[in-house]
């Protein structure tokens, strides 16, 4: 999925737990990319292109059951939780951080091909919803998803050009007949992590910057409530 729409999937999160801070949510939504991110520039997790990339279903995510396999993601978001809420003693914080990483599997479960394992060590069968293999219906589901999360966060109409402009921009990767600088991604996969990685800081940055002050509205009012 997009990363911008990861990034709203924070909105949810703060809408429901208020009163967690809004930097660890950002950046739990994320976790899981993050290492992906990681693990690709260091060889571990394997990425693959075809010889022209015209689209994103060019690029094949070959290898990664250390970021992306169900299995590493429930032991990801159960550690994030036992930190959190036993050893800082914060099980609200604690869970919600814990469903704030497990968001991302979710969601690309939701629109990947085939290429999410059960766990490491267990190559098949592959999970994934196959959308990403009509990349413009993918862009439409994930644009709705994206505003959507604006709607429940009654974001403001910056915000929300803000997630629609972000999808849009990465229309090109979504469509075979729009050129963009995605050709110059063919046998450069690590290059691709890359790019994923400061594609990824930029949307947090933003859903950051633009609902900040409903963000700090909302945690006065979270704190209110736990008193």
């Amino acid at each position: 999925m997009n990363a911008i729409n990861h990034a709203a999937t924070a909105l949810i999160i703060n809408k429901k737990w208020p009163g967690v801070p809004i930097v660890p949510v950002l950046l739990s939504v994320q976790l899981v990319e993050f290492l992906w991110v990681v693990f690709n520039l260091l060889g571990i997790e394997v990425t693959t292109t075809e010889l022209q990339v015209r689209a994103l279903n060019d690029i094949h995510l070959a290898y990664m059951p250390y970021s992306h396999s169900i299995a590493a993601t429930v032991v990801l978001a159960f550690t994030v939780w036992v930190v959190v809420a036993k050893l800082f003693e914060k099980p609200i914080w604690g869970l919600a951080l814990a469903v704030a990483v497990s968001s991302h599997i979710a969601l690309d479960l939701a629109t990947h091909v085939h290429d999410i394992a059960i766990a490491p060590g267990i190559e098949s069968p592959k999970f994934g919803s196959g959308l990403y293999g009509v990349p413009l219906l993918a862009l439409v589901v994930e644009t709705i998803y994206g505003v959507w999360c604006w709607w429940v966060f009654r974001g403001s109409r910056a915000l929300l050009a803000v997630i629609v402009l972000f999808n849009l921009a990465a229309l090109s990767f979504y469509s075979p007949s729009i050129h963009g600088p995605e050709y110059l991604l063919a046998g450069r996969p690590r290059i691709f992590a890359a790019l994923i990685g400061m594609h990824i800081i930029a949307g947090l940055v933003a859903v950051g910057y633009f609902a900040r002050s409903q963000w700090r509205d909302a945690a006065s009012a979270g704190s209110y409530r736990a008193v």
